[in-house]
């Protein structure tokens, strides 16, 4: 079914997140309560919530977006490339920006939207803070009152498991299996934190999104059958 899917239709995307604020004594009392109890499950026995903090960026009520990249192909003439774009700084400046994208390009019955565990991730990470933001959400997150058939995302790691649903795929672990260039030659997700918060080096976090961006198109590919993408066919613009 996926040979059949016109790649132009497509919209890659990749989000990196860290906690709301740098340190859990910024939170409110109760924001600190609130994420006593949320983390509780997932903390090792002697581990207080304080210390798992850095972790906060995975739940969407606990953590901010600050990068989303997205990338689309443009096929001409039989010449294919991908062109790939990044928004981050500002969280609603990013939501924003991101929700004009799909409504002014991506806003058709026939876009959908593709991510690695976007499904689970992404899609409602991204759905979730705008409505924190108090962001109307465009078509394509607006998921109520869908039915499973008309939902416009794909998910590499759904296409992965081939109806298993018990196992989990990382996104580098498909790559390597796949014969596909790592994308993770600098920093991986639990180094993010620390980059923004105290390196404050945001370019090292663009970059890193947009290599993951990359690596989820070209998986696609691979599972369509097609051949990945070279380095000149990828335009960062």
């Amino acid at each position: 079914m996926i040979r059949k899917l016109n790649l132009e239709n497509i919209l890659f995307l990749d989000i990196e997140t860290v906690p709301e604020t740098q340190y859990f004594s910024d939170l409110d009392e109760t924001k600190q309560a609130l994420w006593e109890h949320k983390s509780k499950y997932q903390r090792k026995d002697d581990e207080t919530a304080e210390e798992f903090y850095d972790h906060a960026g995975i739940w969407a009520e606990f953590g901010k977006i600050v990068c989303i990249s997205v990338g689309y192909f443009k096929i001409s003439d039989n010449l294919r490339t991908f062109r790939t774009t990044s928004f981050f700084g500002d969280e609603t400046k990013i939501l924003v920006d991101f929700k004009n994208l799909l409504n002014t390009h991506f806003n058709q019955a026939k876009h959908l939207l593709c991510g690695h565990n976007g499904k689970e991730f992404d899609f409602p990470f991204i759905a979730r803070r705008m409505i924190i933001n108090d962001i109307e959400l465009p078509e394509k997150l607006n998921l109520f009152g869908k039915k499973p058939w008309e939902v416009p995302h794909l998910d590499t790691l759904e296409l992965w498991k081939f109806g298993d649903y018990k196992t989990y795929t990382s996104l580098k672990l498909l790559t390597s299996v796949l014969g596909i260039p790592s994308p993770k030659d600098d920093i991986d997700g639990s180094e993010v934190y620390r980059v923004f918060y105290e390196e404050n080096e945001i370019d090292r976090i663009v970059t890193y999104c947009e290599k993951d961006t990359i690596a989820v198109a070209q998986i696609f590919l691979r599972l369509r059958g097609d051949a990945i993408l070279k380095n000149d066919e990828i335009i960062h613009i």
